[in-house]
């Protein structure tokens, strides 16, 4: 036993030794490693994007998605800038998908697209003709201007409805694209008033750091996806770069002509958007990876109290393992009945105290102290009520009247000598009936030492272990009985007169300090009527461990005395 308490006192130092290493080693991982932003500029916020499938949208929405989660200044200024780059790829992104759209629609078009299309413009020029007869008519009769607005105002419905025919049809492309454009732009306004940032998670105790360290985690693995996504969308642009540009027809002075100068143009322009948008998409990639760095530095700032923690749960265990060994030589050459009891409960106090210790500092401190130690506290007394009447037993067990290991006691009707007191159990090692043997069964009796507060007992071995004997034998029909009653008792208060007058004056004492009446230690011999005569009873004082031997020799002296010749 001694060696398992040194094996693991010797662990948990190695132990609180490298959890100190690991928290000196990681004391600077706190510091940021990116130049804070000034004061006053605004961040990003997420916004509501169009679901569209003629932009691709998806760098801003990682973004948007993990901005909130910037809790420092510096990790929001890092925010605020991968928002401007991926809104700006986003910008540049839709005037390319307008000029697309621009010259899709210069192209011709045949099937059903070409008659909405015809509709449209036909509508387009009615609805113009209208307009001028309105204008025309303003200064004539209010019937004729009437019936002429009446006619602009169905013919402009008309002409709403075959728009939406042409964009569900998709032949309205640069409509569409201009609408979302719009709705973009307008969110934009708004994008800085409704930022909210994540507050930095509290690390106050063990149980918030841990939660902590693994949202840091989760955060990092995002950015770094967010980081791996900027990095493809640019791979696929350059990739889209260079087919366009082996595409693009070299031209020269003698094939010039308006058209084709004007579709190189447009070549030329969606090359230089493909050139801005690689160049924000590598920058948005940087921007993540420099985010990222700051994250795990801050990870590793909550990794650093984790094992501060640790070293102080670490600590605390060590502390109440030594103490524990340290309980014996502090209380060497205690009487050895107590020392037993003082040992066990020097040793729960201590584990008790380590575990409170350690659940403040993985829980802290309890809110609401009042209403939260009241609840404990009733729902202690009544779950634990047995628990807690043994433990206050033990308490008057120890007292002034109490009993002690070796005593000669009776509990509950079973009488023995005591072997055990427990913190919460006493243990017996059950004897015959005090007026015969008082030899031991061999069984050992546990109970809870609640009989001391809610029960009652007797202590047969307080005051010295006196303890009241008796003879009892039948007497020769022979002889004169009275006579040979008072040779027995003067026998006996010979043989046992040391006892008594010891006993005498112990029990003065007593009476004296309660104010209770004397008692005398003199044997007493009765005489009572028996099966085959009479029965000769006779009652002595003697110690409780020697009194077998002083029955043995009283019983000798009483036989010689019968066996003498009338």
């Amino acid at each position: 036993m001694k060696t398992f308490k040194y094996l693991l006192a010797a662990v948990l130092a190695v132990l609180l030794a490298a959890s100190l290493i690991a928290f000196y080693a990681t004391r600077d991982t706190g510091r940021s490693t990116v130049t804070q932003k000034a004061a006053g500029e605004e961040n990003p916020a997420e916004t509501s994007l169009a679901e569209t499938s003629l932009v691709d949208t998806s760098l801003l929405r990682t973004e948007l998605a993990v901005a909130p989660q910037a809790a420092t200044a510096d990790e929001q200024a890092q925010a605020h800038e991968a928002w401007q780059l991926a809104d700006h790829e986003l910008d540049l992104t839709y005037a390319a998908a307008l000029r697309d759209a621009q010259a899709a629609a210069a192209l011709p078009v045949t099937g059903p697209l070409r008659q909405l299309s015809d509709r449209v413009t036909a509508l387009v020029d009615r609805v113009d003709a209208d307009k001028k007869r309105v204008d025309a008519l303003g200064k004539t009769s209010s019937d004729t201007l009437d019936l002429a607005q009446a006619q602009l105002d169905l013919d402009q419905d008309e002409l709403d409805d075959a728009k939406q025919d042409l964009a569900r049809e998709g032949g309205d492309k640069r409509g569409r694209l201009q609408r979302i454009l719009q709705e973009h732009e307008e969110s934009d306004k708004v994008a800085d008033q409704a930022v909210k940032f994540n507050a930095p998670a509290r690390t106050d105790t063990m149980k918030d750091q841990v939660g902590s360290w693994l949202a840091l985690g989760e955060y990092h693995e995002q950015l770094t996806t967010a980081a791996q996504q900027a990095r493809s969308h640019a791979d696929e642009l350059l990739q889209q770069h260079g087919e366009l540009e082996r595409t693009l027809p070299k031209s020269s002075a003698s094939d010039a002509s308006l058209n084709r100068l004007r579709q190189l143009s447009v070549q030329q322009k969606m090359l230089t958007g493909f050139d801005e948008r690689l160049q924000d998409t590598k920058q948005l990639a940087g921007v993540y990876q420099n985010w990222s760095t700051l994250v795990e530095a801050r990870r590793r700032a909550v990794l650093h109290l984790i094992l501060r923690s640790l070293a102080s749960i670490l600590g605390i265990l060590l502390g109440a393992v030594l103490l524990t060994a340290a309980i014996p030589f502090v209380f060497r050459g205690t009487d050895r009945h107590r020392l037993h009891q003082l040992h066990v409960i020097s040793r729960i106090s201590l584990q008790i105290l380590a575990l409170f210790l350690i659940l403040l500092v993985v829980f802290g401190p309890p809110t609401q102290i009042s209403t939260l130690i009241g609840l404990i506290t009733a729902g202690f007394t009544v779950v634990m009520k047995d628990f807690i009447v043994a433990f206050f037993g033990w308490f008057t067990l120890m007292g002034k009247n109490g009993i002690s290991i070796g005593d000669w006691v009776e509990i509950e009707g079973v009488s023995g000598e005591v072997i055990e007191i427990g913190l919460l159990k006493t243990v017996l090692l059950e004897l015959g009936n005090w007026t015969e043997t008082g030899h031991p069964t061999g069984r050992q009796v546990s109970f809870s030492n609640s009989f001391a507060t809610e029960g009652h007992y007797f202590n047969f071995s307080t005051s010295n272990q006196w303890l009241w004997d008796e003879l009892k034998f039948a007497l020769p029909s022979k002889g004169d009985p009275y006579q040979l009653a008072e040779q027995v008792r003067e026998i006996v208060e010979r043989e046992t007169k040391a006892y008594a007058t010891e006993a005498a004056e112990d029990w003065q004492r007593v009476t004296q300090q309660y104010g209770a009446r004397e008692f005398s230690a003199g044997p007493a011999v009765n005489l009572r009527p028996g099966g085959g005569g009479l029965e000769l009873m006779v009652r002595y004082i003697t110690r409780a461990p020697q009194r077998n031997i002083v029955k043995a020799k009283l019983f000798q002296a009483v036989v010689d005395l019968l066996q003498k010749p009338a």
